[in-house]
């Protein structure tokens, strides 16, 4: 059966004055189920505050806009408290209590990918919040409150019956603990600023979020990278070896993306634009080409150990001629590759071909997509 893999944006679920919580529907966005996979966003308008929640999915949050501070409570370990910024990415294990706070004038936005295979719900996010009117508290009777905390039961009357807020609220006149930058250490990695894993010169620079630089992202079973390609930069056509999923959300710019699947055929031809999702599935290839203003995107794959893809200018499409010779007589290759060499001299890239060559008489067939032939043309 065909699967619909067209970009999507979010619908909103619920929100109020403090600000609003957006979900992509697994209903209109069929890979969200068939691949486990969660997806929400968090928007909070100054002093919005959202209510302490633990989730039922292993995620990783990014910060999409603007700045702010998050409380967070690792099973068995003290609460941290960490100022965010845009850029940031934190990943969030099974069992961990979050916070969110906006103190600042400009809208407060993260970004929640992850998985769901063992959620409540394939392909959604169920949040269990301590408090507010959909609160654990709000179910229990006032006697076990009371007992299970040695309150009265008429303090317990005004904890569990004056919780009027739901999910997100609008903080007044409320001094919340300050966030300290300490606690950034291990916790976040700004992709913004990091060490670059890939740069190319008028083609992208490329972030990957791994065990390396964020240990924490072990624990949640995912990997991620942030893109950003220059104008009219292409990311090569690409695909997960370890049966993961990718997932991608577009953060800033616009362009075009492909998707081939089975027997070549290609499953998605589309533009895609900042706030769009979409996913590829497993072992489906996958190609960007950013418009002239540029494309930047997040993405997580279902897999700690992440292989990044690489941005490239238009003229890599002239190697691509090499992807569909896939049975070749081993004496036209070095003919071949001069012509490729040829094709680019004058402009500087770096040219990855990906090709396993296994010599079986007088032919050479390419048969894996992951060995990389680097060639720097001058």
């Amino acid at each position: 059966m065909e699967i619909d893999l067209s970009p999507k944006l979010p619908k909103k679920v619920h929100g109020g004055d403090g600000g609003s919580y957006f979900s992509w529907c697994p209903s209109e966005l069929p890979m969200l189920r068939e691949g486990n996979i969660g997806a929400a966003k968090l928007a909070l308008e100054k002093n919005g505050f959202a209510l302490p929640q633990y989730c039922d999915s292993a995620k990783v949050a990014y910060v999409l806009q603007g700045n702010g501070v998050v409380g967070i409570v690792l099973p068995e370990k003290e609460e941290k408290i960490l100022p965010v910024k845009k850029g940031d990415a934190i990943a969030l294990p099974f069992g961990v209590v979050t916070w969110w706070y906006n103190k600042e004038d400009t809208e407060f936005v993260v970004l929640f990918l992850g998985d769901t295979s063992k959620a409540h719900k394939r392909g959604e996010f169920t949040s269990f919040y301590l408090n507010g009117s959909n609160g654990i508290f709000t179910g229990f009777s006032t006697e076990f409150v009371g007992r299970a905390w040695d309150l009265e039961e008429s303090v317990v009357k005004t904890l569990v019956g004056k919780q009027s807020g739901k999910g997100i609220v609008k903080l007044s006149g409320v001094n919340l603990p300050e966030p300290k930058k300490e606690h950034r250490d291990g916790m976040t990695l700004n992709c913004e600023e990091a060490p670059l894993d890939v740069d190319i010169k008028n083609g992208g620079r490329v972030v990957v979020l791994n065990t390396k630089n964020l240990p924490l992202v072990g624990e949640v079973g995912l990997g991620a990278d942030l893109v950003r390609l220059d104008g009219s930069a292409m990311c090569s056509p690409g695909f997960s070896c370890d049966s993961a999923l990718q997932v991608t959300y577009i953060v800033r710019g616009s362009g075009r993306v492909q998707v081939v699947g089975v027997d070549g055929k290609r499953v998605l031809e589309t533009t895609i634009k900042a706030g769009n999702l979409f996913i590829v599935p497993r072992y489906f290839v996958v190609s960007k080409i950013a418009d002239p203003d540029g494309l930047e995107w997040f993405s997580i794959i279902t897999t700690p150990k992440y292989f990044a893809a690489v941005p490239y200018s238009p003229t890599w499409l002239e190697a691509l001629v090499v992807g569909r010779l896939y049975l070749l007589r081993c004496s036209r290759l070095p003919s071949m590759w001069m012509q490729i060499q040829k094709n680019f001299s004058g402009r500087r890239g770096l040219l990855m071909l990906s090709s396993s060559l296994h010599q079986s008489e007088h032919f050479s067939l390419i048969s894996s997509f992951m060995v990389r032939i680097k060639a720097f043309c001058s």
